[in-house]
C-alpha cells in the first residue's frame, strides 16, 4: 500500500459537482484542498497561503486553465500545474507541456490515475529547485569562454547530433539547451525537458517512455511520455548522470536505435527526437566506478559543451549584473538604476557559488530592497551580509546601513546565540514582507526561499 500524499493541492472547477468529489478523493489521500472556482480566484489564494500544487480544469469561463498555466509560471514558478480536460490529445498534451504543464489528466479521470500523476508531480517538485523567472543573461557578457560556448552551440545547432551540456549549478544549461533548440531547424517542434534526478526509478521510466492502460496500479488510460511528446522536437534530460543502470540500459537503445515501448507495451514505436542532456557530475569517474554505462556516456557525449562557472570568467559579472538590473527593475515598476563603481567592485569580488542564477537573485533583491536609484557599495555589502556564504570581500567608503536591533523571541534567553540568530532571522522575515508588501511569493524569492518554507518560517516566529 503506496504512502497517503501530503501537501496543499489548489482545486480549479467551476464545476461545483465535480469539484466535491474530486476535492473528496485528494482529502481521503492524505492532501489539504483548497477550492477556487475560476482562474482569477486561484491567483488570488496563490498569494495568501502555500500551495504545494495546482489542478485545474482547461475549459472554464473566463480565464481559461491554459491562461491560469501562464500566469501561474509567471509570478509562482516553483509551483507545478496539473491541467484537467476532456478533450485531452496528444497535441494538447505537447501544447500544456510546451507551456509548463508539470502533467494532464483526461476526463472522465480514474481515481488511481489521478492520485498517482499528483505523486510523481509532488515528487519532482520536491527534487527540482525552483526555476529562474527570468531566463535570459546565461550568455551576456564579453568573456572569451562564453564567446566559445555560444560557437559551439551554433555549430551544433543546424545538426542533430546529442549535445552533453557540463557545468556546475546555475551557470545556464537549461538556458544553453533551450538556445540551441531554438536555433535549430526544430525550433517550430516541441522543447521538453525531464528533470532525471527529480523521480524514483520506476516514476522516471513511465515519464520517459510512457505507458499502456493497466501497466500498473494507477494507469487507468495509455499516457504519451516525454520522448512521445518531444517527437519532431528536442527532448531535454537534464541531470542525466543520476539515472540508474536499468534506465540507462532503455535509454541507450532508444537513443541508438530512436525506438521505444510503452510501459506495459509491447507495440514498439518509433520516434524522431534531438536529444540534448546535462549534469553536474563527472560522468568519466562514473563509468570508472562502475555507476554509468561506458556505451551510453560515448553515445551521449558526441558534443561535449561546459559552460564555465561565473567565477572562472569575473569580467562578465559586470554586464550581467546590469541586465540583471535593468530586467529586473522594468519587471518590479522601478525606475532605472545605476551602479556606483564601488558597488561593482563588491560584485566582482565574490565567488558566487551559485554562479549566473545566484547573481540574478542577489540583483532582483537589490531592486526591491533598495531606494535607489544609486546602487552604493554600502548597498550591496547590506545585502551580502543577509547571504548564507557570501560576506562583502571589498570594504565600501559608505558604510551599509545598521540593522535593526533584534527581538529575543518569547523562550529563549535574550543575549545567547540563539536568541542572536532567531531575532535577525524575524527581522529578515518582517522586512522581506515589508518591501515585497506583503507579496509571501516575491518575499520568499527575496529570502531566497521556497514558498513552504517560508511559510514554516512566518508560522515558527508568530508572523502568519
Amino acid at each position: 500500500m503506496s504512502e497517503p500524499l501530503k501537501g496543499n493541492v489548489l482545486l480549479v472547477e467551476d464545476d461545483r459537482a465535480v469539484a466535491k468529489v474530486l476535492g473528496a478523493l485528494l482529502t481521503q489521500a492524505g492532501l489539504t484542498v483548497h477550492t477556487a472556482w475560476s482562474g482569477e480566484e486561484a491567483l488570488t489564494l496563490l498569494r495568501q497561503m502555500p500551495i504545494d500544487v495546482v489542478v485545474s480544469d482547461v475549459r472554464m469561463p473566463g480565464m481559461s486553465g491554459m491562461e491560469l498555466l501562464t500566469e501561474v509560471t509567471r509570478s509562482c514558478p516553483e509551483v507545478p500545474v496539473v491541467l484537467m480536460t476532456a478533450h485531452g490529445t496528444v497535441p494538447m498534451a505537447v501544447e500544456a507541456m510546451r507551456a509548463g504543464a508539470a502533467d494532464f489528466i483526461l476526463k472522465p479521470f480514474d481515481r488511481q490515475e489521478i492520485l498517482f500523476t499528483l505523486r510523481k508531480t509532488l515528487l519532482r517538485a520536491q527534487g527540482e529547485p525552483p526555476p529562474a523567472v527570468l531566463r535570459t543573461g546565461a550568455f551576456v557578457g564579453r568573456s572569451a569562454a562564453m564567446a566559445e560556448v555560444e560557437a559551439l552551440l551554433t555549430r551544433a545547432a543546424a545538426g542533430t547530433a546529442t549535445v552533453l551540456l557540463r557545468g556546475e549549478s546555475g551557470t545556464g544549461k537549461e538556458l544553453a539547451a533551450r538556445a540551441l533548440h531554438d536555433a535549430s531547424p526544430r525550433r517550430s517542434g516541441p522543447f521538453v525537458k525531464l528533470h532525471c534526478a527529480a523521480l524514483p526509478e520506476t516514476l522516471l521510466e513511465s515519464e520517459l517512455f510512457g505507458y499502456e492502460k493497466g501497466a500498473f496500479t494507477g494507469a487507468a488510460a495509455r499516457k504519451p511520455g516525454r520522448v512521445e511528446l518531444a517527437h519532431g522536437g528536442t527532448l531535454f534530460l537534464d541531470e542525466i548522470g543520476d539515472i540508474t543502470l536499468s534506465v540507462q540500459v532503455k535509454l541507450l537503445r532508444l537513443i541508438q536505435e530512436r525506438e521505444f515501448e510503452r510501459l506495459g507495451g509491447t507495440q514498439t514505436l518509433k520516434v524522431d527526437v534531438r536529444f540534448v542532456a546535462a549534469t553536474h557530475r563527472s560522468l568519466e569517474e562514473m563509468v570508472k566506478r562502475g555507476e554509468f554505462r561506458e556505451d551510453l556516456f560515448y553515445r551521449l557525449n558526441v558534443v561535449p559543451v561546459g559552460l564555465p562557472p561565473l567565477r572562472a570568467r569575473p569580467e562578465d559579472i559586470e554586464p550581467l549584473a546590469r541586465h540583471f538590473l535593468e530586467a529586473h527593475a522594468k519587471a518590479n515598476g522601478r525606475q532605472p538604476f545605476t551602479l556606483t563603481p564601488e558597488a561593482l567592485q563588491t560584485l566582482q569580488a565574490q565567488p558566487w557559488p551559485g554562479n549566473v542564477r545566484q547573481l540574478q537573485n542577489f540583483m532582483e533583491r537589490l531592486v526591491v530592497l533598495s531606494d535607489g536609484p544609486l546602487l552604493t557599495g554600502g548597498d550591496v555589502a547590506r545585502e551580502l551580509a543577509r547571504q548564507p556564504g557570501l560576506t562583502p570581500s571589498f570594504a565600501p567608503s559608505a558604510p551599509a546601513s545598521p540593522p535593526l536591533p533584534p527581538t529575543a523571541p518569547s523562550g529563549t534567553e535574550p543575549g545567547t546565540l540563539d536568541a542572536q540568530r532567531r531575532g535577525t532571522e524575524r527581522q529578515a522575515l518582517l522586512d522581506a514582507l515589508q518591501r515585497a508588501r506583503d507579496n509571501r511569493t516575491l518575499a520568499a524569492r527575496l529570502l531566497g526561499v521556497s514558498r513552504r518554507t517560508l511559510y514554516n518560517k512566518l508560522e515558527e516566529h508568530g508572523l502568519l
